[in-house]
């Protein structure tokens, strides 16, 4: 079954058709992650916060790999990291540390995604984080905030110090560890995860070049920040962007293409 006939089947008995849909919507995106290579063995979360008062969070199990996560073996847990569906694999601890404690937090967290990609630790480990001068970068001024490094994420003491570094901010560069997105709802926080990682890859690729950089204004940057989350005019960048995103990775994977003579 590929995930458009997963989106379209009846969701199973103990799960509504609002949760079913999210758990389409995170599943497909897990899958594109694997497709770009955003990933890290059985490691890192994307995780989105189901409706309710409870605040309860769809994560992926622990052990499997993104590839392998589906609608129905995503797990739905608690604040307390406790499962709330049926499941036979157990969380991963620093996946609940970094995720509760945000979920929890913050009322616009409906979506954390946390990656270990090469391009996002290697500017993790800079001492002056994200450049905002390039052109994926730019669209960053006023969205970063920075954590220091404790360690493997697995202690529950570190909790509230991440939350108070992410403060109201969308994106927070782990220092020395990776990158988080916090955003309202997946596909918003697709479109900033992708602008993301390519801000660190384009900023790895001209520190590595000889010559100084070159620096753009206060206000190019502030302009950027805006424009390149509000010029589509449907509103709708990040959804097209994921929509594209899964078109492209199930096409790949059925070895088909489009007729450009069409």
């Amino acid at each position: 079954m590929n995930l458009a006939q997963q989106a379209a089947a009846v969701p199973p008995q103990w799960c509504t058709a609002e949760e079913w849909e999210l758990r389409c919507q995170l599943a497909a995106t897990y899958h594109v992650f694997d497709h770009f290579g955003w990933i890290e063995s059985i490691f890192n979360h994307i995780t989105v916060r189901v409706p309710g008062p409870e605040k309860h969070y769809l994560i992926n199990p622990f052990g499997l790999n993104y590839n392998e996560v589906t609608a129905s073996n995503l797990i739905k847990v608690d604040l307390d990291g406790r499962a709330q569906s049926p499941t036979d694999h157990p969380v991963n601890r620093a996946g609940f540390i970094i995720h509760s404690a945000v979920h929890a937090a913050r009322g616009d967290a409906h979506c954390i995604i946390h990656t270990h990609t090469d391009a996002g630790i290697a500017v993790s480990c800079l001492e002056d984080g994200i450049s905002h001068d390039n052109f994926y970068g730019a669209q960053l001024h006023g969205r970063v905030a920075y954590h220091d490094f404790e360690g493997i994420t697995v202690h529950a003491g570190e909790q509230p110090r991440l939350v108070e570094s992410l403060g109201d901010k969308a994106v927070m560069v782990l220092r020395n560890h990776g990158l988080l997105i916090v955003e309202e709802n997946l596909p918003k926080a697709f479109w900033l995860a992708w602008t993301l990682q390519r801000a660190c890859e384009i900023q790895c690729a001209s520190q590595s070049l000889s010559g100084a950089s070159l620096p753009l204004s206060e206000a190019v940057r502030a302009a950027s920040a805006h424009d390149g989350e509000h010029f589509d005019p449907d509103g709708r960048l990040g959804q097209k962007m994921l929509d594209a995103a899964v078109r492209r990775m199930e096409m790949a994977r059925a070895g088909l293409s489009i007729d450009f003579r069409a």
